[in-house]
């Protein structure tokens, strides 16, 4: 059985904060073996313990899957924008993983200042 098409709305983000953001390509490295994927990630400044969280998620790929096989991995992602250090985890039902981390992230962002202030 063949999974419906992946929502546009994965729900990573359901909450009031304003989030800064990116969708497009990336480079994903993995245990030392780097993909080239698509990722939609959003973000946003946490006050309760002063550090930026960013998060969303992988586009299907493969190759990826055939690696990760639905495990949790640290992985370093890289956009146009930049690049930061997180994880790779919890798989949905239309094969895209789920990646955050903490602090800097891997795209521009307009709420810099209170990002630089977190430190």
């Amino acid at each position: 059985m063949t999974p419906a098409a992946a929502p546009e709305h994965d729900g990573t983000h359901d909450h009031d904060h304003d989030e800064d953001g990116y969708a497009g390509p990336a480079t994903l490295e993995v245990d030392g073996t780097e993909y080239a994927v698509a990722v939609t990630l959003v973000g946003h400044f946490e006050p309760l313990d002063g550090r930026y969280h960013w998060y969303g998620r992988v586009a299907a790929h493969e190759e990826l899957h055939a690696a990760l096989d639905g495990r949790k991995r640290p992985a370093r992602v890289t956009t146009p924008d930049g690049a930061a250090d997180g994880e790779v985890s919890d798989i949905d039902p239309w094969l895209r993983y789920r990646l955050a981390g903490t602090s800097t992230p891997p795209f521009a962002v307009e709420s810099a200042g209170e990002l630089e202030a977190a430190g």
